[in-house]
């Protein structure tokens, strides 16, 4: 069993080729999307397809810290005195950093997931 794990590997989930990889997986990428999600069944069947909307998921929130990050300045001006305004684009470089690194662990194990598959292929973005 390898118990390698690539660097940005999430700490909640166990190595691939272990015995909880994919219990593991499936219960944080669970974690990841909206709850609701854990409604549907197919999504606990065939975790990669989870992994691929929580790809999607965490790509999606990715950009919306980049657009808020961008447009908070014009958008609080007047309503967020300039300190507070600050304070908001801070708050957005390091939520977008988190979820930049979280789409990269996502990906890791969408990739995972895939290999142990009979048909791997690359997640693209």
């Amino acid at each position: 069993m390898s118990s390698f794990v690539p660097p940005g590997w999430p700490p909640q989930v166990h190595p691939p080729g272990t015995d909880r990889f994919e219990e593991t997986a499936l219960a944080w990428l669970l974690e990841l999307v909206p709850p609701e999600y854990r409604r549907y069944g197919v999504l606990r069947r065939y975790p990669v397809a989870l992994a691929r909307m929580a790809r999607h998921h965490v790509t999606a929130a990715v950009e919306a810290a980049r657009e808020g990050f961008r447009s908070a300045r014009v958008d609080l001006a007047g309503a967020v005195p300039p300190h507070g305004i600050e304070a908001v684009l801070e708050t957005y470089r390091r939520e977008g950093a988190r979820l930049v690194q979280l789409a990269q662990a996502v990906a890791l194990v969408e990739q995972a997931l895939r290999d142990r598959g009979e048909n791997p292929r690359p997640p693209s973005a």
